[in-house]
């Protein structure tokens, strides 16, 4: 879209009879909001919440008296009656329009707008957070310009306990650690040590708040959403962008209104509902939208289980997910010791609930009357299942259907609420005599969690049952299991509480069959051994011989004696930062610091070779895989080898096996591509539908770029991905027509032509050039708008910013 003041130049070229737009400043508050100093957080008193810019944004926006619309070719004016800002609207536009960088300027149009936006806080994960350091390092500048933290959640391998595993992974880790510590002092970022906990429940426990606008470099960042804020997933060019206090852009997001009516039953939960939600739009069905929930409903839920619901909804693509705020996040706020914020929204409720009458581009109604439990998967979470046709589906599937393992916690599903429900339900077969027929590991989400089902008993409940507590970290989630109780290749079914569920997701094992449900199910599964059970008919057989069913889980949503804080592991930003150094070793094996890419040549790509033509879905775990790979995220010489390794190649169905054009020879794909490098040669990715759906993980960008790829053509993108490799000066582009992904043969060469004339809305063409000597002509859209074409020409966004500050 064009800004309103190249509308005026255009328009007056169409129309000399239109009379220009008035210039307008930003609304002089009356001080309402503003006056009032409420800090974001405990622990930044001197960083306030701003409720007074989206008092003055929403105001702006709905008072704009004319707007131009370009479309087709053409201009509107539309007036005052059927401006398009002129209607009621949703909760997640008046939170984002809330934070528009220039509110008087900005196009506003859902699906097509890029709007320039200032997020109140960013968050990075330890594994995302060394690229992101290392990039923002490289920018030259002194400090973060937004509230910044670093959460070390993701580089603890779970192999036995909580206690021995933490302290492996300090030492194997203890260079990166120093490097992320020491880089959060030099530049005035909140430093949240190894065992602190989960880097989404540190969120919701102390930085969330009901308004607010945050990224975070992990793609379950939407978690926060259930304390009504506006948390999007990125990658680490984004979040440096932010912290460099440049304005953070994205397309405007449609939204998707998921209507609630009813109370969940007894074994249902709120992991049922976005389990449905998953069943219902697919992995791809919320791209490009924010997914808002309302009705009746949403009062019945607790504040950690609308968190739930809002962070598997990046299963689904959605751009997030949020909640209006409630009384149960008032509740959340005051028992984490932030009654302030609670009262402050109370004022404010108003900009935190959709309008009435607001139109929604989808509408999805869920009876929570009717909602069964949920079983989800194998290999892909939105294979939705009703509890009740779970057996006869699995059965019918031959999957496995003696349980191996039953995990409980991680950033979904780790909340005082959630151990305590399926505490109830070990209570309940350790009074018949039993223990956990599988093996079971639960995930505490952050150290508050721990520490407060610890004092409360929880945890001697399910340990003494068998349980095996790990440490306050991703593990398993991503990968980091030490999984020894079957061999690779070993057909087997889990059953975890988590959000994702890809093949080796887990355990880097392609042969388990890994489902998702919620921690009840999981538990009550874990108990009977058996995937096929079915808590709300079956029964079990206690030590005594006699049958028995259980009862429903039961459990308060928050601990009635309050939460423990557990062990101190936060460290804040020393007052005088001066003296503070940041030390990357030149022989590292961890971390590297940055060259810059080079910058376009001016020229379209001609003659260069496909480098895999990709089968079936490939998620960011096939193009950078996690597991034992975490270890580089801050050496993108040596995370460039696992690039693609997962990817299937069409020519013979095998992964990282793939031909050199030059020597005819197989050969893994990271080292076919160096050797392409080593010529000179760069190279283009073939994919299919939703390429890059999963982690926000930036390397699945970096390391084509830095391995000399140029683009990554395919049906269609997931949005996160996307965004990484404009940022990083790829080519992320589409066919026009799906079907002609069939029309490209691996040995093809070829050339993207139109970049001499590179324009926003404007196709590309990809020529194929054949053995036989044919050439084919294929269309070729991509998203991107002036901004990102000059990403592109100066070869990347971080070149550019560069060279702006130097």
């Amino acid at each position: 879209m064009l800004s309103s003041n190249t509308f005026m130049r255009a328009a007056k070229s169409v129309s000399p009879a239109i009379k220009a737009i008035p210039s307008r400043t930003y609304a002089q508050a009356a001080g309402t909001w503003a006056s009032q100093k409420v800090a974001m957080s405990n622990l930044e008193q001197d960083k306030f919440i701003n409720y007074q810019r989206i008092e003055d944004n929403l105001e702006i926006v709905r008072k704009r008296q004319v707007t131009f619309l370009f479309h087709h070719g053409v201009f509107f004016l539309c007036d005052s009656s059927v401006c398009i800002l002129n209607r009621p609207l949703t909760l997640s536009e008046k939170v984002v329009y809330g934070h528009l960088d220039d509110a008087v300027n900005q196009d506003i149009v859902r699906g097509e707008s890029y709007l320039k936006l200032r997020p109140d806080r960013v968050a990075c994960q330890d594994a995302t957070a060394q690229m992101a350091l290392l990039q923002f390092m490289s920018a030259g500048l002194p400090s973060v310009a937004v509230p910044t933290t670093v959460h070390c959640d993701h580089l603890i391998q779970a192999q036995k306990s909580g206690v021995p595993d933490l302290a492996r992974a300090i030492d194997l880790n203890k260079e990166v650690y120093d490097f992320l510590a020491s880089a959060s002092a030099k530049y005035n970022i909140g430093f949240w040590k190894p065992g602190s906990g989960i880097i989404h429940q540190i969120i919701l426990e102390n930085y969330a708040f009901p308004g607010g606008l945050m990224i975070g470099t992990d793609s379950h960042t939407p978690n926060a959403g259930g304390l009504g804020m506006v948390a999007i997933g990125v990658g680490g060019a984004d979040a440096v962008d932010v912290m460099a206090d440049i304005p953070w852009e994205l397309k405007c997001p449609k939204v998707i209104g998921v209507n609630l009516t009813g109370q969940l039953n007894k074994w249902a939960s709120a992991k049922d509902i976005i389990l449905k939600v998953a069943g219902i739009l697919t992995v791809k069905g919320g791209t490009g939208a924010i997914v808002e929930y309302t009705g009746a409903g949403v009062d019945t839920l607790s504040c950690t289980g609308m968190g739930t619901i809002c962070n598997m909804g990046a299963e689904i693509g959605a751009t997030t997910s949020m909640f209006p705020f409630n009384d149960r996040m008032g509740e959340y706020l005051r028992s984490t010791n932030r009654g302030d914020i609670a009262q402050y929204a109370e004022k404010f409720s108003h900009n935190l609930r959709a309008d009435k009458g607001a139109e929604y581009d989808q509408m999805i109604e869920i009876n929570l009357d009717t909602l069964e439990p949920h079983i989800n998967g194998p290999f892909t979470p939105d294979l939705a299942t009703p509890l009740s046709k779970f057996k006869e589906t699995a059965i019918k599937n031959d999957w496995p259907t003696e349980l191996k393992v039953g995990l409980i916690g991680s950033c979904t599903n780790s909340s005082y609420e959630d151990m305590a429900r399926s505490a109830s339900l070990v209570e309940q077969a350790n009074k018949h005599g039993l223990k956990l027929k599988s093996k079971y590991t639960v995930t505490p989400g952050s150290e508050q969690v721990r520490a407060t089902i610890e004092r409360d008993g929880i945890m001697d409940t399910l340990t003494n049952a068998g349980g095996v507590v790990l440490a306050n970290a991703c593990g398993p989630c991503i990968g980091q299991w030490d999984r020894q109780d079957i061999k690779k290749g070993e057909k087997n079914s889990i059953i975890t509480s988590y959000n994702r569920n890809f093949t080796g997701r887990n355990d880097a094992n392609p042969a388990t069959h890994a489902f998702v449900a919620s921690p009840e199910i999981v538990t009550a599964l874990s108990i009977a051994g058996d995937l096929t059970f079915n808590p709300l008919t079956d029964s079990l057989t206690g030590a005594d011989g006699k049958p028995f069913k259980l009862d429903p889980p039961t459990g308060d949503a928050l601990p009635q004696k309050g939460y423990d804080a557990g062990e101190n592991t936060y460290q804040a930003p020393p007052a005088d930062r001066s003296q503070v150094s940041v030390a990357v070793s030149p022989t590292s094996n961890r971390l590297q610091l940055l060259k810059p890419f080079e910058k376009w040549n001016g020229k379209d790509i001609e003659g260069i070779p496909i480098l895999i033509k990709v089968k079936g879905k490939c998620t960011t775990d096939h193009i950078s895989m996690a597991g034992p790979w975490l270890k580089y995220r801050g050496h993108l010489d040596n995370i460039s080898n696992n690039m693609l390794i997962g990817a299937i190649n069409i020519v013979n169905g095998e992964a990282n096996k793939i031909k050199n054009v030059f020597t005819g020879e197989f050969a893994g794909v990271p080292d076919t591509a160096r050797d392409y490098k080593a010529r000179g040669v760069k190279w283009v990715v073939v994919g299919d539908e939703n390429y890059g759906e999963g982690s926000s993980r930036e390397h699945a960008a970096l390391e084509p770029r830095y391995l000399n790829g140029a683009a990554i053509i395919v049906k269609s993108f997931a949005r996160i991905h996307e965004t990484n490799l404009k940022k990083q000066g790829m080519l992320p582009l589409t066919f026009a027509n799906p079907s002609d992904y069939d029309l490209i043969d691996p040995t093809d060469k070829v050339d993207v032509v139109g970049l001499t004339d590179f324009q926003p809305g404007k196709p590309l063409t990809l020529r194929l050039h054949k053995e036989d000597g044919k050439t084919q002509d294929i269309t070729l859209n991509h998203t991107f708008n002036e901004g990102q074409i000059a990403w592109f020409k100066a070869g990347s966004a971080l070149n550019l910013m560069r060279e702006k500050t130097a």
